[in-house]
């Protein structure tokens, strides 16, 4: 216990210098955090300190002058430094409460002298009202130790100002009681402000964290999904590598070397990436009697809208352009955006009617979900609110582009338009089992 007391005295001169000297008294805020909300009101303030400075150089420089004694040259002087601490406060809250200390202890020394002992002490008569507006709005801006030490030093100077012109100290307690109680409420205020401060930016890393976590949800179920495509044709590739010389007539050596080493690369490919991308599917949550179900494509699109119908929403489907295979990416791809458009419809638009638009053009598909205004406010959901991400993630992964808004009309729009450049037919494959069989 001595030794900590040692230790704390031992500091006690250089907490002084940083918190009082140095001017780094505002302790910082938080990370992403702001600055306390009432310094924006600071140039209202303002008014009602000038009112209050003025009536306090008037008073203050009357009573130095007849009741204490000075001459008006140190008179105004001091009373103008009294009157202007409050204001500086707002702005420099150390240097006012410098100001307004040393100017009480100028007007203890200089009516010492000629105090009359019947009128009041400085401390209680013309110090107390500046030094405790100043103590209070440094409270709000500085760390909770430098306003202890304010109080502490704040409080010596007074009785100090007081004996120098009664001799001895009497009738401090009033005072002190003020001075504790402004600085503790403006403690108390300035650590509810950085509280709340702190909890906004927890709930803003909070919120950034549960994005990202969820958007890498999202791309690990696009993986597994292109990771089912992917193994499906390298497997399509070694199978038809091995088929290929039984076909022709007196294959060369040369042709079969070639695609006995067509086969080996695909199944080494394909070896790989069951290791690299196959841990995924631990994470994967569908029943274990359909683990390897294929991909859908835009040929289910029907029996999706069919099911949205069955649970008595009013969607309709509209088709141009001729309609053709696409990349088994971009087709997987235009299937989820399409299925999650209706289900954000049906979650947050209930009653409202859907139109799905879907466009083939040389070069492109576009697809356009939009739905009427709901005519019932929506329930609550349960999910994660984040299916416009796995749009974009999608969108972005083939090069296209997304648009989501509200309409006109009250309801809401998705337009993706997908790269898909007209590709050549592929020929038959086998079936998604030989996904397991290279």
């Amino acid at each position: 216990m001595a030794g900590r007391l040692t230790t704390a005295l031992r500091a006690m001169p250089r907490h002084l210098r940083e918190d009082l000297w140095t001017g780094a008294t505002e302790e910082p805020l938080p990370v992403g955090g702001r600055r306390p909300g009432w310094l924006d009101w600071r140039p209202a303030i303002i008014v009602p300190l000038v009112v209050f400075g003025v009536v306090l150089l008037a008073g203050n420089a009357n009573t130095y002058a007849f009741q204490y004694g000075m001459s008006m040259v140190i008179a105004l002087p001091v009373s103008g430094i009294q009157a202007a601490a409050p204001i500086l406060a707002l702005y420099r809250p150390v240097l006012a409460w410098w100001a307004s200390t040393a100017a009480l202890l100028v007007v203890g020394y200089q009516a010492g002298s000629v105090f009359h002992p019947f009128a009041d002490l400085p401390w209680q008569r013309t110090g107390l009202a500046t030094q405790a507006i100043v103590l209070f709005l440094a409270a709000l801006r500085v760390r909770p130790r430098a306003t202890a030490e304010m109080l502490v030093l704040g409080i010596l100077a007074g009785a100090f100002a007081n004996a120098l012109v009664s001799d001895s100290f009497r009738d401090d307690h009033l005072p002190v009681i003020v001075l504790a109680v402004c600085a503790l409420v403006g403690a108390l205020l300035r650590g509810r402000q950085k509280a709340r401060t702190e909890l906004v930016v927890q709930e803003k890393l909070t919120a950034e964290e549960r994005a990202r976590r969820t958007l890498l949800e999202e791309r690990n179920r696009i993986a597994r999904e292109l990771h089912d495509v992917v193994a499906h044709h390298m497997s399509v590739i070694s199978i038809q590598a091995q088929v290929a010389p039984h076909l022709a007539e007196n294959p060369s050596d040369e042709l079969k070397e070639n695609l006995r080493g067509i086969r080996q690369n695909a199944v080494e490919a394909l070896t790989e990436l069951r290791r690299v991308l196959g841990v995924l599917r631990s994470e994967d949550t569908r029943p274990e009697s359909v683990p390897h179900a294929p991909q859908p494509t835009l040929d289910r699109l029907e029996e999706l809208v069919g099911n949205v119908r069955g649970a008595g929403v009013a969607v309709t489907v509209d088709t141009s352009g001729t309609p053709r295979p696409l990349s088994p990416g971009t087709e997987l791809s235009a299937f989820r955006i399409v299925q999650e458009a209706l289900s954000n419809a049906m979650r947050h638009a209930p009653g409202a009617a859907v139109h799905v638009a879907l466009g083939y053009l040389p070069d492109r598909v576009t697809l356009r979900v939009t739905n009427t205004a709901p005519d019932r406010p929506a329930q609550p959901s349960p999910g994660t609110g984040h299916g416009l991400l796995g749009m974009h993630e999608r969108t972005a992964m083939l090069g296209g582009e997304l648009a989501t808004g509200p309409t006109p009309d009250g309801g809401y729009e998705v337009t993706a338009i997908l790269p898909a450049p007209t590709a050549p037919a592929t020929p038959d494959a086998p079936s998604d089992d030989a996904e397991d069989t290279p």
